[in-house]
């Protein structure tokens, strides 16, 4: 009973000082370098990689070499721009003095980047949805609703600039818009851009 006591003791310490030992700090960089590589590989094939690298190497710990957390948290950063250029867009909305067209302009704005920002959640919700397997009927189902829903919050998007083209808007509040609305579309340009490389498409 006595020995089998210490044995049992024995084999707590054991685990308790496996589970209390500190990470190997060069296993760490060493991934935490394969990490940073992989991301930096598959952002080559965006249209605007140094903006894709810039923005994905802080989820490195989260990405490290998975295609689908780097879709994911491409699609993540994509929202989180839509959500502030919504925000920045309807505190534009609320301004006085706004001639009819320059309102007209705006709220066509607001609109669309509500859209965005909808689609986005949708497709971010989608994506954990998936599962695992790369192949079959029930991916091909929710990779086609996620790269239709990124597409067409691209669009929305997109849309919102062309607006601005004419003389609709003029002045500080025209730069500002197009800025942040052609910022937003570069952020989802790569996000559509790696959710089609996971999909194989």
């Amino acid at each position: 009973m006595t020995k089998l006591l210490l044995t049992s003791l024995l084999l707590l310490c054991a685990t308790i000082s496996t589970a209390a030992a500190p990470a190997n700090p060069r296993s760490s960089a060493a991934a935490a370098a394969a990490a940073a590589s992989f991301i930096k590989s598959s952002c080559s094939a965006t249209t605007y990689p140094a903006l894709c690298v810039q923005s994905l190497l802080s989820y490195a710990p989260t990405i490290q070499r998975s295609p689908k957390q780097l879709a994911q948290a491409a699609l993540a950063v994509s929202l989180s721009r839509a959500q502030s250029t919504r925000t920045y867009v309807r505190a534009l909305a609320r301004f006085e003095g706004l001639r009819p067209r320059e309102k007209a302009a705006i709220r066509d704005c607001v609109e669309e980047i509500g859209d965005t920002v909808d689609r986005l959640g949708k497709s971010i919700r989608e994506m954990k949805a998936m599962g695992e397997k790369r192949s079959g009927p029930r991916f091909e189902w929710h990779f086609g609703n996620v790269a239709t829903w990124v597409s067409a919050a691209l669009t929305d998007v997109n849309t919102c600039v062309d607006g601005f083209a004419g003389k609709a808007l003029n002045g500080r509040m025209k730069s500002g818009i197009e800025a942040r609305f052609t910022n937003a579309a570069q952020f989802i340009s790569n996000a559509l851009a790696l959710v089609n490389k996971y999909g194989g498409h």
